[in-house]
């Protein structure tokens, strides 16, 4: 009966985990023989090799250093190279038991690392894909990547319709695209949850509302794809997976975290960049204080404990 009850829980782990990570929705039923393999298959599938230039050391997930991740809602379209319109950076740490998640405004305006030029952070993905996006995003908040997970904003819907919709609390009545939210819980299913995460210019919080709207279908989907014991829905969700997903995490990395870090979601700090609107060539951009910056490195490297012994100047 316990070993029975240790299983259960293990998946759950695995589940909220990968799901957390991206929204990979991997965990049901891994102890079953053929879903370890199509797994195992299914990581091997969408693994991106990125040089990434790090200032602390490598990370030991056996030994439960703290991590930081940083989670990429990509819009890639036809003939289009795409912009990281959702950049999510959260940091992992199972001594203290917590994670913190900032979430980056699309228009903030920093260096692009690598181009030369300063501009809007989501363009760094247009310029230089995924390692310049991670460069710039290490440059800007003063602290190291270690791994990310990039997902395609469009297989949200995908997402959303293969654990059969989801329901969230909405704070804001709103209508997007010929699609009217109301207050209150609401049911979505793919195409509405995706309309829902990107409306921006009619929420009077503007990027920001986004990013909340954003975490609530989230936090929905791991709600509801915890709950998911179909191997056939494990099935489509692997297939989603495959075709809108890259990492660098490896199978074993995936395992390390369920064994080692799962003490790390009993609180959640969430932290956001406030900064002045502002024109540029009638271009609009947020202009983030350098002071503001700064203090917000100061609490992502205390989330790491990263020290100045450990860390250096980016």
């Amino acid at each position: 009966m316990r070993a029975k009850k240790q299983n259960k829980k293990r998946r759950t782990w695995l589940w909220i985990t990968l799901s957390v990570i991206g929204v990979l929705l991997l965990g049901a039923g891994l102890y079953a023989g053929y879903l370890i393999k199509r797994t195992n298959d299914t990581v091997a599938n969408i693994q991106e090799e990125v040089k990434i230039e790090k200032t602390t050391p490598i990370v030991n997930l056996e030994k439960r250093d703290p991590i930081s991740i940083l989670l990429m809602g990509v819009d890639e379209r036809k003939d289009d190279p795409g912009r990281s319109d959702s950049l999510i950076y959260m940091t992992v740490n199972p001594n203290k038991k917590e994670m913190h998640m900032v979430s980056i405004p699309r228009d903030t305006r920093t260096e692009i690392v690598g181009n030369n030029t300063t501009d809007k952070i989501n363009h760094a993905y247009a310029f230089g894909g995924t390692a310049m996006t991670i460069a710039t995003v290490q440059k800007f908040l003063g602290v190291d990547v270690d791994y990310f997970v990039k997902v395609n904003m469009e297989s949200f819907k995908q997402i959303v319709d293969t654990v059969g919709g989801i329901q969230i609390n909405n704070h804001l009545a709103f209508t997007y695209e010929n699609e009217t939210f109301n207050k209150g819980t609401i049911t979505l299913n793919g195409e509405q949850a995706l309309k829902y995460s990107r409306m921006r210019y009619e929420d009077p919080d503007g990027d920001f509302g986004r990013q909340l709207r954003q975490r609530k279908v989230i936090e929905a989907v791991i709600a509801k794809g915890a709950t998911i014991q179909s191997i056939t829905k494990f099935s489509d969700m692997l297939s989603v997976v495959e075709n809108n997903v890259k990492t660098n995490l490896s199978f074993d990395n995936m395992w390390d975290m369920v064994s080692n870090y799962r003490d790390a979601s009993s609180k959640m700090v969430q932290h956001s960049i406030d900064g002045k609107g502002t024109k540029i060539d009638g271009v609009y951009y947020l202009e983030v204080p350098e002071e503001t910056r700064t203090a917000l490195t100061k609490e992502l490297q205390e989330s790491l404990d990263i020290t100045p012994s450990t860390a250096s100047t980016n």
